[in-house]
């Protein structure tokens, strides 16, 4: 009855709230107690040809004075959702794993299947364990896994040991924290160690084909899949359109695009590394080559260095220990994610056969070792080796690439670089479907690339955006999700995209997404766009990026739903590597700031008086037919959280107009 009462708060949403009185339902041809699925219980597979059954902290601002009544809560009008089915997540990554628990947590029976025998993806297994971005927004369950890391390390600030990030830690810990996870939950079950084959699609859902040395070819069925592989390689078997490379303007509409070609972003083959008290030089790599690391930090091989900078590439060339402090973990071991002249190596495999993905990854590792080799015999650091306490690999290698770059799907919405400079005015509101934000800066890495000259590119600031849910859903598959890396984005707002905290949360709302589908039986493309919202704030995530107030804070949602109406909007800012948006909720609310035409059809007034609280009680009044008792209509000014909330509360747009994909209003 518990997880009812839960998903009854995540769905009776659209045109009322929440019930006083719970029903005494439950799923139809569902037992009462808990669903058979289970972590230590692998779902049926059959042999291949039959199918299974299957950054700082800023204080909050204080929310202000609760100024109105409380209006009288209404009866739910909605049916309760019965639907039933099942969820497979290809992909146990950073995404997956956040897809499958939100999933799970909604009470639908999700399967994930992962190829490496860790869970986390580039969060752990590809070794990047310092994450990009989102210092100020840390919420769902990206917010859970810096508050499991903190419990683990004692203090957010014990997490801040290199000058990387403000968050790093030791993979193994990290992947025990996603191990952790998945054994708390009984309807999600997790197979590793296991390839993806092929995927077939049905008259509802699909069947995929995996296969693995411990049993050999299986297939297991699902009713939606998640793509959540780190190169879209789900999204391809399915036949659905996608790019590589850089875009043409023609295609995402930003001037700053300098393609079509297929160059993407260097890929690194990361290193965890740690001082051991003797030398433990390795051998030299096959193919070693001192050269391509000459400039790589301060040393008596530098060439054509000026000014602390390479001269060829105008990248600055730092200190050895100081490079080094770069990726310091709280264990004391240090992360190898190096891009000047490092670690970093050049490939385009996301469409390699995968006996060419293998050879591709081959190299990639010599070219970091040859790093290594190059720290220990030319810099002097004999004893600084790979950690042989953290991966359990046989070379004490990562298992896969950090892969920054990968193919990108043609989906219902297509979010670009524009959108995230000035989401606002952008052509489309997308952003009034948010369901992950990001912060971080476009960050593209190409000094790898051969012709790197040719592949440069005029990066322009962003502020804070949000990704509009219609990136996650192909245009041309149904059932069938895409998150990760390769959600419908241009290649240029990729570098922003793409990072840890945003993919998290994009999985997140793919398994809210999936999970809501089935509930209501609706297709994918048709599940609603607030349902899906209301779901993520009950759990604690950010549908816009402002830093006006935490999760915790009361008031957090009503500024979560009203500025997903666009009826107000928020500022953002760039400000160096920390951009940031607000609400400006202290701020005294002004004509000029009300949008309201969409909704009620009211002409935009451009007046840029502030608004006494006797004309904005008067104006609620009008637009909701509703007398309104509220102590504001004797103010001078009204804030503009006080007049989010009487919004929120009187006129409550949110849940009384649900939004296309593309951010129109529909009819209420």
């Amino acid at each position: 009855m518990r997880k009812i009462f839960i998903l009854l708060i995540f769905l009776g949403i659209i045109g009322c709230k929440a019930p006083k009185e719970i029903p005494d339902w439950q799923f139809p041809d569902s037992p009462s107690e808990e669903p058979s699925v289970s972590p230590s219980e692998e779902p049926s597979v059959e042999p291949s040809g039959d199918v299974s059954e299957e950054p700082s902290e800023e204080p909050s601002e204080e929310p202000s004075e609760d100024v109105s009544e409380e209006p009288s809560e209404e009866p739910s009008e909605e049916p309760v959702p019965t639907g039933t089915g099942t969820i497979l997540v290809i992909g146990g990554g950073s995404s997956g794993m956040s897809a499958a628990l939100q999933a799970a947590r909604m009470g639908i029976p999700t399967t994930v299947v992962e190829e490496t025998p860790w869970l986390g993806g580039m969060l752990t297994s590809a070794g990047v364990t310092a994450t990009d971005g989102n210092h100020k927004m840390r919420q769902g369950i990206f917010g859970e896994f810096i508050d499991a890391l903190v419990a683990h390390y004692g203090s957010l600030s014990a997490l801040k040991t290199g000058w990387v990030s403000n968050t790093l830690f030791e993979p193994k810990v990290g992947e025990q924290i996603f191990e952790d996870w998945a054994a708390a939950e009984s309807n999600l079950t997790v197979i590793k160690n296991a390839r993806f084959e092929g995927i077939t699609k049905q008259a509802s859902g699909w069947i995929a084909e995996f296969y693995s040395t411990e049993r050999g070819s299986f297939t297991v069925s699902a009713d939606r899949v998640i793509d959540c592989t780190e190169l879209g390689d789900v999204a391809k078997a399915a036949g659905v359109t996608y790019h590589v490379g850089m875009d043409s303007p023609a295609y995402t509409g930003e001037s700053r695009a300098i393609g079509p070609n297929d160059i993407v972003q260097d890929l690194t083959m990361c290193m965890t590394l740690k001082k051991y008290t003797y030398d433990v030089t390795i051998p030299k790599p096959e193919g070693y080559d001192e050269t391509l690391y000459y400039n790589s930090c301060k040393n008596a091989w530098n060439v054509n260095v000026s000014d602390g900078k390479d001269a060829v590439t105008g990248q600055a060339v730092y200190d050895p220990d100081y490079m080094l402090q770069y990726g310091l973990l709280p264990g004391g071991e240090y992360m190898i994610n190096w891009p000047i002249h490092g670690n970093d190596y050049y490939v385009n495999m996301i469409d390699m056969s995968r006996a060419e993905r293998e050879e591709a990854v081959r190299k990639a590792k010599l070219h970091s070792l040859g790093f290594l080799y190059f720290l220990q015999t030319k810099v002097g650091y004999t004893n600084l080796g790979l950690a042989d306490d953290q991966y359990p690999s046989e070379d004490h290698m990562p298992f896969i690439p950090y892969h920054r770059e990968s193919r990108r799907i043609e989906g219902e919405y297509l979010f670009t670089f524009d959108e995230a400079a000035s989401p606002f005015t952008y052509k489309t509101p997308g952003f009034r479907t948010g369901i992950a934000v990001g912060d971080y800066p476009v960050d593209h890495h190409h000094w790898q690339y051969p012709g790197w000259t040719s592949g440069l590119i005029s990066f322009g600031n962003i502020v804070p955006f949000t990704l509009p849910m219609g990136v996650l859903i192909p245009l041309d598959a149904e059932d069938l999700l895409v998150a990760e890396k390769s959600i419908s984005v241009s290649n240029l707002v990729n570098g922003t995209t793409r990072l840890q905290p945003v993919t998290m949360e994009l999985g997140q709302a793919a398994g809210a997404l999936a999970a809501l589908s089935i509930l209501w039986e609706t297709p994918l493309r048709k599940t609603s766009v607030r349902k899906v919202q209301e779901a993520l704030l009950e759990s604690g995530a950010r549908l816009q990026p402002y830093l006006d107030m935490e999760p915790t804070n009361s008031n957090f949602k009503v500024l979560q739903r009203i500025g997903s109406t666009g009826i107000m909007l928020g500022e953002g800012k760039t400000i160096g590597w920390s951009n940031e948006m607000r609400f400006r909720s202290s701020d005294r609310i002004k004509w000029n700031e009300l949008y309201l035409e969409d909704y009620y059809g009211e002409p935009h007034n451009n007046s840029s008086e502030t608004i006494t609280g006797a004309d904005f009680v008067a104006l609620v009044e009008r637009l909701s037919g509703k007398k309104v008792e509220t102590n504001l209509r004797d103010r001078n000014t009204v804030t503009r959280l006080d007049a989010a909330k009487l919004i929120d509360e009187y006129l409550d747009p949110f849940h009384r107009f649900d939004v296309a994909l593309d951010g129109s209003v529909l009819s209420k």
